[in-house]
């Protein structure tokens, strides 16, 4: 394993410590063994006497900060929510990747190693998870992914799960609603190719056009730094599209979107799973309205466990919450499930029983991990309305 080297200039450290203090360490003996992180009992009664230690690493700073401010407040609300439960308690620590993998990577280093934890969750961001999740693969630690919805991301090893829908899963259900809705047979795609997220949502775009008989009159790439689309939006003017389709980080989203109104666009834009923040709303204003996106989750969506988390997140932040926020909330509800199956904290004893979730209510819906451990929950597409997000029908 890559030695952990220098400190990490910036990280903002969140410590939400459920019962006992103290970061406290995880062997990877699991249940057979003894061990201080393995009780008695299962489910409800499942006692454990020493906090288990989780880290989580999210980007609270740089270009994805307004996910990972989402992230970090469903994460707390969770913990919060689990210490009141009692049996099992948490030590969770909560630290900034500044949308760095450079920065993931040392963060998961400390984690796994010299921290001892016995589950991350996170990153934020699909591209740093194709560099972070193998560090945490080959010290054995299982890591929950909560937002990271690119392709390739559970084949990194045994050990990565997730509760984030891919984009392969969310795309061609919202393809095939916008086209049924607004009768699309020719469109133009934007996406950033400088980023694994956004290149992964344009090629399930691709994917999903070319199996509903849209045409691409037009594919047109930019940097996913890049604030200025107008001579892009020109070029896709000129085609008269039916519709935009844009695969992006919401920094980029705000502008792209706002532009195209103002250089005369009237077409519906299509987003991916980057425009799953109320900052296109906030940023964007008017002009974010009639955007539609698939998503894994909206205020809207049935269940009880859904309408106490938000009744539950408006209370605590008097605001509504988010995607990012509602998957990483279930993300430690789902752990705690795998922990309190097997009554205990040890790595590979969580391993095992993420593996065997299967129709867990939560806030996303009823949660099944697939054999390939990904998310199987239902999607739902969306559209901007009045400057929030409803289900479009």
């Amino acid at each position: 394993m890559r030695r952990l080297t220098g400190s990490i200039a910036g990280a903002a450290v969140l410590t939400l410590a459920l019962g006992a203090c103290g970061s406290g360490g995880s062997s990877t003996t699991g249940s057979s063994g003894s061990s201080a992180l393995a009780g008695s009992g299962t489910g409800d009664s499942c006692k454990i006497s020493r906090p288990i230690p989780i880290g989580a690493v999210f980007s609270l700073t740089g270009a994805a900060a307004s996910y990972g401010e989402s992230q970090k407040k469903g994460l707390e609300l969770a913990a919060a929510e689990l210490k009141t439960k009692g049996g099992v308690t948490y030590d969770v620590k909560t630290e900034d990747d500044a949308t760095d993998p450079k920065q993931g990577i040392a963060v998961f280093e400390r984690f796994v190693t010299n921290d001892k934890k016995s589950l991350i969750i996170g990153p934020t961001l699909s591209n740093t998870a194709k560099q972070t999740d193998p560090v945490a693969q080959e010290g054995k630690t299982p890591v929950l992914a909560v937002s990271n919805t690119a392709a390739g991301i559970t084949e990194i090893g045994d050990y990565i799960f997730r509760d984030s829908l891919t984009e392969g899963a969310v795309i061609p259900q919202t393809i095939k609603a916008a086209k049924d809705k607004f009768g699309l047979s020719k469109v133009v795609v934007l996406y950033s190719n400088d980023d694994a997220f956004t290149e992964s949502g344009y090629q399930a775009f691709k994917k999903a056009l070319d199996a509903n008989g849209v045409t691409i009159t037009k594919t047109i790439t930019f940097s996913k730094s890049d604030t200025d689309f107008r001579a892009q939006l020109a070029v896709a003017k000129a085609s008269a599209p039916d519709a935009l389709v844009v695969s992006a980080l919401v920094e980029a989203a705000v502008p792209l979107v706002t532009q195209a109104r103002e250089v005369g666009i009237d077409a519906p834009i299509i987003g991916g799973n980057g425009f799953n923040s109320p900052k296109l709303m906030a940023g964007a204003g008017k002009s974010a309205d009639g955007v539609v996106v698939g998503a894994a989750w909206n205020s809207a969506s049935s269940g009880s466990e859904n309408a106490a988390f938000l009744a539950a997140y408006r209370a605590k932040y008097s605001a509504d919450p988010d995607q990012f926020a509602a998957q990483a909330y279930t993300g430690l509800k789902l752990v705690d499930v795998a922990v309190r199956t097997g009554c205990s904290g040890e790595r590979a004893d969580i391993k095992k029983h993420l593996a065997e979730l299967k129709n867990v209510p939560t806030a996303l819906g009823p949660y099944t991990m697939t054999a390939t451990r990904d998310a199987d929950t239902p999607a739902v597409v969306q559209v901007v309305q009045n400057g929030k997000f409803a289900v479009l029908k």
